[in-house]
């Protein structure tokens, strides 16, 4: 494999360390230091090309010129993703598959996923009254975890919720770790889709009944191009990708509570009725903002598909890249004083599919952009402002600082709060 010498490039044996390390600041560090948005390095054993910016991820989400197949590490797929998903899928079969998960994206199926997670947030708000704290990290994958089940037909009883969700929370913790989080990740994958398994089964033995618009459903009956029912295994991990990034939200909602704390002037504009904005789309700015500031999807990878030449660099088939999402949202020829928390840099703000990509770019239907990021929007903006409008509580003396060095990143302390009042309660 050889590489246009107009690439930068670090003359490095394998820079994987780096990476653990460095964490998401890793290629911004990089690109700063050679002044390009690209260089190469070795990563996990091969030669790696990374990429940032606008121009970059249109090139990078040209499926003519790049696939997924073979793309992700192994390690990820052994926890985040799974195998044989839809993320490393490529042309028509892509296609087929994710036209699969956005039939479940309706405005009425989003409508009902928001009034289920609006309910669990009721109900688990209750308790947090007779408790000393609470640490609403965990809190919010518990609600998400439920209400993501319940939404997608898969039955979760009370006793199980504690372990579906520490699951589903260690596969997404187990992303860039390495050692006993890693492993953890890689154990709640196998026992994540023994129980998905299961269930699939009894739905497509007709002993267990779900209604026909859920996604355990829509899943367990699905035909591939061939007109075969999906393998059980690709079946579960395909159930699986509902439910977990739905989980994942919860990193973005403990955020954004750190965001009401921290930032005063944001949480006055969300409380009051007056102002320049409505409130219902400063909700929304200020949850993109949220998005868009805090760390979450570090960078995603594919590999060139065919010979072309880029910004005159030269790419050749197999060979892997990465872009960089966390720098795109950060860079400062996109976005004015990108380090600092302003929601009102998207009043009016017309976005492309390349200039916001914290979940991904590219189009919905036809590419590899995360099919939820609507779910994740919706989501966020119910959980804070009931966070905002229904309850009272004060916030301990705690360490809410976050690494970039670690994947995923979390507020240390997970988000404590304590004295738990819900407002707006009828007198008895």
């Amino acid at each position: 494999m050889t590489f246009n010498k107009s690439i930068p490039h670090e003359n490095v044996l394998d820079n994987s360390l780096g990476l653990f390390f460095e964490g998401y600041l890793f290629m911004p560090n990089r690109f700063n230091r050679f002044g390009k948005d690209i260089f190469r390095t070795r990563l996990f054993g091969e030669e790696v090309i990374c990429l940032r910016g606008e121009e970059a991820a249109k090139v990078f989400y040209d499926n003519s010129r790049f696939q997924r197949k073979g793309a992700a590490p192994k390690r990820v797929l052994k926890t985040l993703f799974g195998e044989n998903g839809v993320q490393g899928l490529d042309d028509e079969a892509h296609k087929h598959r994710k036209a699969l998960f956005m039939s479940l994206m309706t405005p009425e199926r989003l409508k009902i996923l928001v009034d289920i997670t609006r309910k669990q947030w009721d109900d688990y708000s209750k308790k947090w009254e007779t408790m000393k704290k609470i640490v609403l990290f965990e809190e919010a994958q518990k609600i998400l975890c439920r209400a993501a089940c319940e939404w997608a037909g898969v039955p979760l009883c009370f006793k199980e919720v504690n372990l579906r969700t520490d699951d589903f929370g260690a596969m997404i913790d187990a992303f860039g770790a390495v050692g006993p989080r890693y492993w953890k990740g890689r154990a709640a994958r196998m026992r994540s889709e023994c129980w998905m398994k299961k269930i699939i089964e009894q739905i497509r033995l007709k002993k267990l009944n779900t209604y026909e618009d859920t996604a355990a459903y829509a899943i367990s009956w699905h035909r591939d191009l061939n007109g075969g029912l999906l393998d059980l295994q690709v079946a579960a991990v395909e159930l699986i990708n509902i439910v977990r990034p739905i989980v994942a939200i919860a990193t973005y909602i403990t955020f954004g509570a750190v965001a009401l704390l921290q930032f005063r002037d944001c949480r006055m504009n969300l409380q009051s009725d007056t102002g320049e904005y409505e409130e219902r789309d400063y909700m929304k700015m200020f949850v993109q903002e949220v998005r868009r500031y805090y760390p979450f999807t570090p960078f995603v990878s594919a590999r060139v598909r065919s010979d072309f030449e880029w910004n005159g660099c030269r790419f050749t088939p197999g060979t892997m890249v990465l872009f960089d999402a966390y720098g795109t949202d950060h860079d400062a020829r996109l976005w004015d004083k990108p380090q600092e928390f302003w929601p009102e840099r998207f009043a009016g703000r017309k976005e492309n599919q390349f200039d916001f990509v914290p979940q991904g770019g590219g189009d919905y239907y036809e590419g590899h952009r995360c099919p939820g990021e609507w779910i994740t929007i919706d989501l966020m903006k119910v959980s804070l402002e009931f966070l905002i409008k229904e309850l009272d509580y004060s916030v301990p003396e705690q360490d809410m600082g976050f690494s970039l060095s670690r994947i995923p990143s979390i507020p240390q302390s997970r988000f404590i709060i304590s004295e738990v009042k819900r407002k707006n309660q009828p007198v008895s």
